[in-house]
């Protein structure tokens, strides 16, 4: 099992009952490219149905110049929390704007220098 995405393939590494580790392309035993896909199942309680649970996340070892070391770990981690009930094209509308916004050059400059104001 595969993932491609951004012409770049990872392929499934390890399996866990509710984790699969991906390795990418540039993933060697000294060299991180991994992404992680987990997911946790809702806890309802006796008035409300839960949340629905998810997480990707993408490291990726990354060569470092003006540092104290050569290298380094990049992380970039999403969690979704979507309420039980939710209906498709409101999950889809939400994953489209939060897309979205990680495209936004405002988003790399937030990433690159932490500024939060624009």
């Amino acid at each position: 099992m595969s993932l491609t995405f951004n012409t770049k393939t990872f392929n499934a590494d390890s399996f866990g009952v509710s984790a699969v580790v991906y390795n990418g392309p540039a993933h060697t035993v000294s060299l991180k490219d991994d992404l992680v896909l987990k997911r946790q199942a809702a806890k309802p309680t006796a008035t409300f149905s839960g949340l629905g649970r998810t997480q990707a996340k993408l490291t990726r070892t990354l060569t470092l110049t003006g540092a104290l070391t050569t290298t380094g770990e990049a992380i970039i981690s999403c969690d979704v929390a979507v309420p039980i009930g939710a209906a498709s094209a409101d999950i889809d509308a939400l994953i489209n704007d939060f897309a979205a916004l990680l495209a936004l050059a405002n988003f790399k400059t937030h990433v690159k220098s932490a500024q939060i104001s624009f």
